[in-house]
């Protein structure tokens, strides 16, 4: 396969503006809540306070992770799926299987990938999480390039299966 071949885009998945606004803004606002809770000035146990106080913590630290990943576009390419200027996610060749159905464990609006080889634990919220042999893409992107990506992998795999008959 020719290089010119291996980047050509088969096709992409990213977070709009107006996903993207509302995601950081519940998130956030549950942030806010969370140590707002903790600050009162009501009568609270200390060690409640500092539990919401840790907890509000977490969740500033998950609203600047998706602030992170609500930047990035997951490119799906011949060679395999990796983030535009970035990172390799999952060569092609590691790919077992596409899982968009109802009743799989997947992301909003996604897929799952069930890959032959164990990768890295990764996590962008909103866009993909990777633990051990699975792969999942979505969470706040668009239905429609949700579901072309996996359409695409699909095809690709059904593709490989004829090619290994």
């Amino acid at each position: 396969m020719s290089q010119e071949a291996a980047e050509q885009e088969l096709a992409r998945v990213g977070i709009g503006a107006a996903r993207r606004v509302v995601g950081l803004t519940v998130t956030g606002g549950l942030a806010v809540v969370l140590a707002w809770l903790a600050l009162t000035p009501d009568p609270v146990p200390l060690g409640l306070r500092l539990l919401l106080l840790a907890l509000a913590g977490l969740e500033a630290l998950v609203v600047w992770r998706l602030y992170q990943a609500t930047q990035k576009v997951l490119v799906l390419t011949a060679e395999g799926l990796r983030e535009e200027g970035g990172i390799m996610l999952v060569r092609m060749e590691q790919i077992a299987a596409v899982d968009r159905g109802l009743f799989a464990f997947k992301p909003s609006n996604g897929f799952l990938l069930k890959l032959t080889e164990r990768g890295p634990l990764r996590f962008r919220p909103g866009l993909y999480w990777q633990f051990g042999k699975r792969l999942g893409v979505g969470g706040l992107v668009r239905g429609a390039e949700g579901k072309q990506m996996a359409d695409a992998l699909a095809l690709y795999m059904a593709h490989k299966g004829q090619a290994e008959s």
